[in-house]
């Protein structure tokens, strides 16, 4: 009776002990599950961020969410919008930098060599690169960043301009369901503008500024992801990083500028020689720091 009752007893155990496992089995599970359906909603997310190009990047930083329209103030934009398309061109293959020589030439002195004139899926960028496929005679970066801006000083040359960047782009972001456009009145003229509708994705890029020169920070910036190390120089230069930088706290404010300086005091000569560099973007670099 004794050992019946010990048999009973221990099958009993066993039971619960099997039924909580298979409880603390299937709240691993669903927790296992949350965490897939939540990676799987980053990846989403993440997918339509990666859909930006670096110039629609670079604007929406320097657009202001309500008004939506970049500041009257900022001159750099424009040329930093150039450079974007440049070193966009040379990621996807499209274009390169002549060989330096012997005597290795600066990257400035150095012109932009056509690769390929596959489609990018990009009609700016597709008409930038055949600029840069039909013109006579090569160019450097720092002259095909005037020539496309329409700096120039040369009459046979504005042909080369691209126009209505800011604006094609802002369509572009309103194609992606990343703002909307309305029309505002300035007294003495109407303006179109495209404020923000979708804050997310502009937090989420405003988010891998901030990280990439605080939480992530790596010294050695052949280290970095190579779009997101464009995108801080090319925020810089264009003159929107500190619209990155404005939500964050005074000394991560510091931080994140003292870092962003420790890059540009970097020699973009030295830098184009280290493996696996892009020798565009640093050309671009150079144009902007020199």
């Amino acid at each position: 009776m004794t050992s019946l009752t010990q048999r009973s007893s221990g099958l009993v155990q066993r039971r619960t002990e099997a039924s909580r496992n298979d409880r603390e089995k299937a709240t691993e599970g669903e927790e296992e599950e949350r965490e897939r359906d939540g990676q799987e909603e980053d990846e989403r997310a993440g997918d339509k961020e990666a859909r930006l190009t670096l110039m629609e990047e670079v604007l929406l930083l320097g657009l202001k969410d309500r008004e939506g329209y970049t500041s009257f103030w900022n001159d750099c934009i424009s040329a930093g919008l150039r450079g974007c398309m440049l070193i966009e061109l040379a990621f996807r293959g499209r274009i390169s930098l002549e060989s330096g020589g012997m005597r290795r030439k600066s990257l400035l002195a150095r012109k932009v060599i056509f690769k390929s004139d596959a489609p990018t899926g990009d009609v700016m960028l597709d008409e930038a690169l055949k600029h840069i496929k039909e013109t006579p005679t090569p160019e450097t970066v720092q002259s095909w960043i005037e020539l496309l801006s329409g700096e120039t000083w040369n009459p046979l040359k504005l042909h080369f301009q691209l126009r209505n960047v800011r604006e094609r782009l802002a369509k572009n972001l309103v194609e992606k369901g990343v703002l909307t456009t309305e029309k505002q009145n300035f007294l003495l003229f109407d303006m179109t503008t495209h404020p923000l509708t979708n804050n997310n994705i502009k937090q989420r890029l405003i988010k891998k500024v901030q990280e990439a020169v605080l939480d992530k920070w790596v010294k050695d910036p052949h280290r970095m992801d190579k779009r997101l190390l464009a995108l801080i120089y090319l925020a810089h230069s264009a003159d929107v990083i500190e619209n990155a930088f404005a939500p964050l706290l005074d000394d991560q404010y510091d931080l994140a500028m003292k870092r962003v300086r420790q890059l540009l005091d970097l020699d973009p000569e030295v830098e184009s020689t280290k493996p696996n560099a892009n020798e565009i973007l640093w050309a671009v670099v150079a144009t902007f720091t020199k």
